[in-house]
């Protein structure tokens, strides 16, 4: 299990990306674009930042549907977690190194042009800066001199999936700058910080006839600056959204990177993910932890009851494989729902109490102090304090955990950026995460800012 720091405070420049947008495959969702005119078919470059979820199915993170090698083109996130380049006849690539973590923000560039002598530099591809140079197969014979790519031509240009009915993204997508006529690398779109990480830096060159830059600052549906597909460029491309809503606009971004679920961490039955890995649905004495995982701090975090009976909250060890057993009531200290008992490592601790139940629509707030000379975990129900458990003095790390006993359960986590709609609105001491409820005094949401000062 993976636990990154990637999104940090990117501090050589300074500069923050505050927004993201939200892909959730079973909903379908792309944004798209078709340019008047045609721009510079030869040479371009696209950078985006992303943060993938589940790895099961095949994602485009950018395409142009058509009919042939000149109109067809797809940026691939394959199952298998590599990348692919492809026309419409044949792969010109794909990447022999995986990119499979899904707790981390990948920066990719993709730099072209097709007027390069040399067959090998036509199509150049950056990932956390970092050139790809080994790959399966060899398409770049395959790709001519001064090849005229779909890309910047007069059809439909789609970032997060195929076409309207294939292939969608199951993730997030950030900070997408298209550069018309220069083929850059990715020193103009990222930088190395103090610590080694890859951080991101604003691009300040231009951006020619059919450029763009998508910061999805807008919770719009239309295709205008008000809306999540608009371009702040200068050069108004504005993309239209479908399957994206206002709650598909979050602040989990490469600069503050936020908790999610981890579905490389499953146990038991097994989970089903949607809405960036913050909708579990889980089945057949099945657990789920989170990205991150803490051993210091005060944290809070909120979970939305959908659907079920027998849910586990609370958390885990984050080495809970070795606390794995037949159930979740083994992984470390969680709250049953069907009566209320509290379970601290395989044992009872707190017997059955009726009056502590929760029941679907509520939104069950969790508040881990492990700062404090007794540390605890506090379960509230809409606010209500029900069940407080001591967690001992042992430093280990503990991550969010959810699972369930007997039978299939649905429960929507916020880390700070809920994928359902709230009636409040409400950030910890530091203006981090959007909670239904306030934010304790002392406590903070599971975001890399955090984790950097307190965790």
């Amino acid at each position: 299990m993976v636990f990154p720091v990637v999104g940090g405070d990117g501090k050589p420049t300074g500069y923050e990306i505050s927004n993201s947008l939200r892909f959730n495959d079973g909903d379908s969702p792309y944004a798209q674009r078709t340019p008047s005119s045609a721009g510079n078919r030869k040479t371009w470059t696209l950078s985006m930042w992303f943060k993938r979820c589940d790895g099961s199915d095949r994602m485009l993170l950018a395409a142009t549907p058509g009919s042939d090698n000149n109109s067809t083109l797809q940026l691939i996130l394959h199952q298998n977690g590599d990348f692919r380049f492809s026309l419409n006849s044949f792969n010109v690539f794909s990447s022999n190194e995986l990119f499979r973590d899904v707790s981390a923000w990948y920066h990719m560039v993709f730099s072209v042009d097709s007027t390069d002598g040399t067959a090998s530099d036509r199509v150049k591809w950056y990932v956390n800066g970092t050139r790809i140079t080994s790959f399966a197969g060899d398409g770049f014979s395959l790709l001519s001199q001064n090849h005229d790519f779909g890309w910047n031509n007069t059809i439909a240009h789609i970032i997060g999936a195929e076409s309207a009915s294939s292939d969608h993204m199951n993730g997030y997508i950030a900070e997408v700058n298209n550069i018309d006529g220069q083929a850059l690398d990715a020193s103009y779109f990222g930088e190395t910080n103090d610590n080694g990480v890859w951080i991101p830096k604003k691009y300040t060159g231009s951006y020619g006839t059919n450029g763009f830059f998508l910061e999805f600052k807008q919770t719009g549906t239309s295709q205008n600056s008000s809306g999540i597909g608009a371009d702040t460029s200068g050069n108004d491309h504005h993309f239209a959204v479908s399957n994206l809503a206002a709650t598909d606009v979050t602040t989990d971004t490469p600069t503050n990177n936020f908790c999610t679920l981890n579905p490389l961490g499953q146990g038991g039955g097994g989970s089903a993910m949607a809405e960036g890995n913050l909708k579990e649905t889980t089945d057949d004495n099945a657990g789920c932890p989170a990205t991150f995982a803490v051993a210091n701090g005060k944290w809070y975090w909120e979970i939305k009851i959908e659907a079920g009976s027998n849910n586990h909250i609370g958390i885990a060890d984050a080495d809970f494989y070795d606390q794995l057993a037949s159930s979740p009531n083994n992984y470390r200290i969680t709250l049953y729902q069907p009566d209320g008992r509290v379970f601290n490592m395989g044992s009872t601790t707190q017997g059955s109490d009726s009056g502590r139940v929760f029941d679907q629509g509520d939104i069950m707030g969790i508040r881990l102090d492990l700062d404090s000379g007794t540390r605890t975990i506090k379960w509230y129900e809409d606010d209500t304090l029900i069940a407080t458990e001591n967690i001992g003095a042992a430093q280990v790390l503990l991550t969010p955990f959810a699972g369930k006993g007997g039978s299939s359960q649905t429960m929507n986590f916020n880390f700070g950026n809920p994928a359902f709609s709230i009636s409040s609105g409400n950030s910890d001491a530091n203006g981090y995460g959007n909670f239904e409820y306030a934010v304790p005094s002392g406590h903070y949401a599971l975001c890399t800012k955090n984790l950097a000062e307190y965790g």
